[in-house]
């Protein structure tokens, strides 16, 4: 990646299909936009049940490519040991500072409540992103690049009992994200696993839709109060007969 590129977007996750699954539809539908996005990967995934570390870089690149999305780094930190670091931080900043994304999307940075508690590595992932965004908008970090101040973080995987500040429809988008999932064949196709994994991001993508009254949605979280300058804009374009 050249310091001069920059990027409308950065989306980061812990695994390497973790990006696809929160917001592989709304990368798609930036990018079909105009917007260039990219991605960062934190582990190599390598204590999946399917797959090894080159079998699942070589996925996620199907994948990004199906998207139109640009890998920009994958990290090797650790599957199933990924802990919030300021070596981790450093490293990531340098990143965002090369990359200058305007909005970051990663997972939800807090564990959640009961069976369908986050799995520690996307929660430790939010916070990595978090404390790394931090650094990047310092003058005097030890950081590669030259300050940077993201404008926004949106929170993706979220835990049951918390409700999304905005979903995103992907409607249109629906066959292209099926399919950039399916790129990742040592996941979800796999026939070692007795899960539908497909029907099951389905039903997550129709239910984020179903509360936002469209067929297929990616559901978001925003910590900061979002800025609306038109407030009509929320209303814009709405189409109650889609769901």
């Amino acid at each position: 990646m050249s310091d001069a590129t920059q990027y409308d977007v950065l989306s980061i996750g812990a695994h390497p299909d973790d990006v696809e699954v929160g917001t592989g539809g709304v990368l798609i539908d930036l990018v079909k936009r105009g917007y260039r996005c990219g991605m960062v990967i934190l582990t190599q995934g390598e204590m999946g049940t399917g797959g090894t570390p080159d079998i699942r870089r070589k996925e996620l690149q199907r994948a990004a490519g199906i998207m139109g999305v640009d890998v920009l780094k994958t990290f090797d930190w650790g599957d199933t040991k990924l802990e919030d670091s300021y070596d981790k931080r450093q490293a990531l900043a340098a990143v965002i500072r090369a990359a200058r994304p305007r909005l970051i999307l990663c997972p939800y940075p807090h564990v959640g409540h009961g069976r369908r508690q986050s799995h520690p590595d996307h929660v430790a992932a939010g916070i990595i992103t978090i404390n790394a965004t931090n650094l990047a908008a310092l003058q005097k970090a030890e950081v590669p690049g030259e300050r940077h101040l993201v404008t926004r973080i949106l929170h993706y995987f979220l835990p049951h009992g918390v409700t999304p500040t905005l979903v995103v429809d992907i409607t249109d988008h629906f066959d292209q994200w099926i399919s950039a999932l399916k790129a990742h064949e040592s996941q979800f196709l796999n026939p070692e696993k007795s899960k539908d994994y497909i029907d099951s991001l389905t039903s997550m993508s129709r239910s984020f839709g179903l509360v936002a009254r469209c067929r297929y949605g990616q559901g978001f979280v925003s910590v900061e109060p979002l800025q609306i300058k038109d407030l009509m804009c929320l209303v814009e374009g709405q189409d109650e007969d889609r769901a």
